[in-house]
Formats: C-alpha cells, structure tokens, sequence
C-alpha cells in the first residue's frame, strides 16, 4: 500500500454495536461520525467508540452536514454502512411482505449525495439483489448519477479470516474511479498458497464453561461475567442437544424428540436443532444465537449452545469489547447483526489502498 499522506476520515451510518467502525479503524480511518437509532446498540457503540461523534436518531432525519460537521479535515473519505436487511434475508422473507426498514437503503445513497464522500462502503444480504432488486437499483443509479464508479459481487467472509459461513453482498465505490473489491486471504482448503479457514476450535475451544443467565443475574449481572452466559435448555431441549450429531442439521435427531412441526415431513429449515463442529466455520451467526431451536447453535462438546460471549467472538469482535445492555435478547441481536470486524476490516483496507494509490499518483 502506498504510503499514506495524511489521516482517512470515515463515517458510520446504521452503525449497530460497532463492529464496522472497528474495522475501519483496524484499517487505520478516523470514524468522525456514526449514527444508530436503537438504544442499546447505541449505548454499546458509544461504550466502544467515545470519542466518535455518534448521532442516536432515525437516519432519516440526519443531513449530510452532520456527519461533515465532526470531521477534521472537513470531508469524509469514506462513506460506510449495512442498511437494516431484515426485508430480504431468506430467514424472514418467508414471512414479511413488506418491511418499511428496506427503504432505509436509499437514505444512505442521499447521504452519499449529500456528503460527497471519496469512496462508499455498502455490506448487505445477498437477498437485496433479488428481492430487493427495485431499491438496489435505485441506490446503484443515484450513485452512478453523482460520479461514482461500482463495483460489487457476493463474498463469503471465511475467505477472509472469519471463522463463520456467512455470505454477504459488498459494493465498493469511488467518486471518478473504481475500488476493486478485496481478493480472499482464505481457502476452505488452504488451496492456492491462500491460509486455510479458521475453525470454530480456533477462536472457541478453551473456553471456561459459561454461566447461566439467571445464575449471572445473581453474580452483578451478565456484563459481571464478561457475557460468556449462556440460556438453560428445556427438558426437552436438552434431550436434543444430546441425541444431535455434530455439525449435522436436525434430521439426525430421532423423530420422537422431534417438534411436532418436524415429525412427520423434513420440510423447513435445516440449519437448526444442531451442533457446530470443531473442524469446522459456524453458520452464519445470527441474533438468535443462543437459542437451539434457531440455528445450529449448539456448543461442539457440551450440551449447551455457545454463549454470547463465544458468538461475539465468532463474529471476530474483540475479546473486550463491551456490549452495554442489561437484555439477553439485546445482546444477541447487536451481536448478530454485526458485520464482522476481520471483514469490514478487509474491505476498508482495499478502500484505503485505492486511496492512497490514487493520492499517490496525485
């Protein structure tokens, strides 16, 4: 990378708990700005990032002016942010029609207009290619409209460090030139001199057992015991657990411990009512990560699934990071709606390169 001349200024809009602006700072940019309408992920935000200018409101009612305000140099370089995707995941697409969030995606392309940035950073589910096709589109034309070139395709964060299957569609674009999109670091294989996947052993396995929940409560509270805490199974819950084969979905349970739902046909999701595996990524980490019947959450040796803290590390936060909510269901959810910091990290560094080349060459 060229040799930088001065400090790259980043904004953070739909900002969640952080994980994007800690990439974006792994990768060296200044966040000036940020903004995030939910409480508790803002308070963890701001737990994380005190010293960024961070705006607790609807992005609908923030102007560009806001996020140049805090800026040092009076300009943003980058432009970042993961507009609310709930409206085209193939988790809940099934069951809503419409989800007034999706439209969220165009007020990140007025702040662009608005901002001017160098470069824009834009991570969302694959589904907003297709389900949300109109409003992609849209975004992707008033872009072109104000100068900027893209460039975007669907990348798998474990090709880049992240010890989770997690697909995800990334647009990189720079006002009057092209921002390559990043070249894995990873193989499933460690094919191609690429490092192999890292595995949930990898970042997991050594873990002291976690705590429970109403246990935790009686210990200070579950940010007392750094929210390696973790819920109680049912009776029945816990007869599955047991009967799961690692890493296989829930077919392999026999059907008399089955839900009713499952017994008597195999349609439905497959990725739940299971255990990871060791010698394996997780599955895409999610906000119901500590819940057995919405994934293949269970822990790989214990009869448990992984614990907040263990699900925070699979989306590669920091083992400090703070997450400042007293709520489980909270928690989980500024956890699995993160962007992993290894990816974010990963893309903010190929926008900072083509920065820096083009700067050079300037």
């Amino acid at each position: 990378m060229p040799p930088r001349s001065r400090e790259l200024v980043a904004a953070d809009v739909f900002a969640g708990g952080g994980g994007l602006s800690v990439g974006l700072k792994r990768a060296g940019f200044r966040v000036a700005a940020a903004v995030e309408i939910e409480p508790h992920a803002f308070a963890t935000y701001k737990a994380n990032h005190p010293e960024v200018r961070a705006y607790k409101q609807d992005v609908r009612t923030l102007k560009g002016a806001d996020l140049l305000a805090p800026s040092p140099t009076g300009g943003i370089d980058v432009l970042a942010g993961c507009p609310p995707c709930q409206g085209f995941t193939s988790l809940t697409s099934k069951y809503r029609r419409h989800d007034e969030r999706n439209e969220l995606i165009i007020e990140m392309a007025r702040l662009v207009e608005e901002v001017r940035p160098r470069a824009v950073m834009m991570e969302n589910v694959p589904g907003l290619a297709q389900k949300g096709k109109t409003l992609f589109r849209e975004f992707v034309v008033r872009l072109v409209r104000a100068g900027y070139i893209l460039r975007y395709d669907v990348l798998q964060v474990a090709d880049f460090g992240v010890p989770q299957s997690r697909r995800r569609l990334v647009l990189l674009a720079g006002r009057g030139f092209a921002i390559r999109l990043p070249k894995p670091t990873h193989h499933k294989d460690g094919l191609h001199g690429l490092a192999k996947w890292r595995h949930v052993a990898d970042v997991i396995r050594g873990m002291p057992r976690p705590v429970f929940l109403d246990q935790a409560e009686t210990m200070g509270g579950p940010s007392a015991v750094d929210w390696h805490v973790t819920r109680r199974l049912s009776d029945e819950n816990q007869r599955r657990i047991r009967a799961a084969r690692v890493g296989q979905h829930w077919k392999t349970i026999p059907k008399r411990l089955r839900p009713t739902c499952h017994r008597e046909h195999d349609a439905g999701f497959q990725n739940v009512y299971g255990r990871m595996r060791w010698a394996d990524v997780a599955p895409t980490i999610t906000g119901g990560c500590t819940t057995f019947s919405k994934g293949r959450f269970g822990h790989p040796a214990q009869n448990r699934t992984i614990s907040v803290r263990e699900a925070a590390l699979l989306q590669t936060f920091p083992a400090d990071y703070v997450f400042d909510t007293p709520y489980m269901d909270y928690v989980c959810g500024i956890v699995g709606n993160a962007l992993p910091c290894d990816f974010a990290e990963a893309l903010a560094r190929r926008v900072a390169a083509e920065i820096a080349t083009r700067e050079a060459r300037n």
